[in-house]
């Protein structure tokens, strides 16, 4: 059971880090900060190029890793899938987990919840269901799995993001 946990971290690894980049780096490249509604108020100001392009860019980079590791014997019977194919997997997980937190955005704004506001279980689970809606496009994913990936999201999310709160990477604890 525990080995099926982990492969369930690895397999969505290209995913969390997509939804991390945007906090990694918000102080790069400030000239990117430029919000993907041009300040239409449709996601909200914090929805940015700059962490759309890292976010897929961060994706398709941890899919590369993967794949580079994937020769190893130990890597390969925790993967779900082979990763010959890292780029679209990678472009998948990132722009899947970065859409999906933006139509969660969307949403929001619709419900007048502000930027920063809970809004469980969607703060936890939006890049997720993105991610796995997109890269479902070319890997079969099982039921048992997209289970077990909720829980260790949720879980993790809320771990994270309280430790970046306490650290003071980020200015809420969702």
């Amino acid at each position: 059971m525990w080995f099926f946990i982990l492969q369930c971290f690895y397999f969505m690894l290209p995913a969390y880090l997509a939804n991390m980049a945007p906090v990694i780096v918000k102080d790069w490249f400030k000239w990117l900060a430029v919000p993907t509604d041009f300040g239409k108020n449709i996601f909200g100001d914090n929805k940015t190029y700059r962490g759309l392009i890292f976010g897929i860019l961060f994706g398709i980079l941890v899919a590369f890793i993967q794949f580079l590791l994937y020769n190893i014997s130990f890597f390969r019977e925790l993967s779900f899938v082979d990763y010959s194919n890292w780029l679209l997997l990678g472009f998948l997980f990132g722009f899947g987990a970065l859409s999906g937190d933006m139509i969660e955005s969307f949403i929001k704004r619709r419900l007048k919840i502000g930027p920063g506001q809970r809004f469980v279980p969607w703060d936890q689970l939006d890049f997720v269901i993105g991610s796995l809606v997109l890269v479902g496009i070319v890997v079969n994913i099982t039921w048992r799995r997209i289970f077990f990936i909720a829980i260790i999201s949720v879980i993790g999310h809320i771990l994270v993001n309280h430790a970046a709160y306490y650290l003071k990477i980020r200015n809420e604890k969702w």
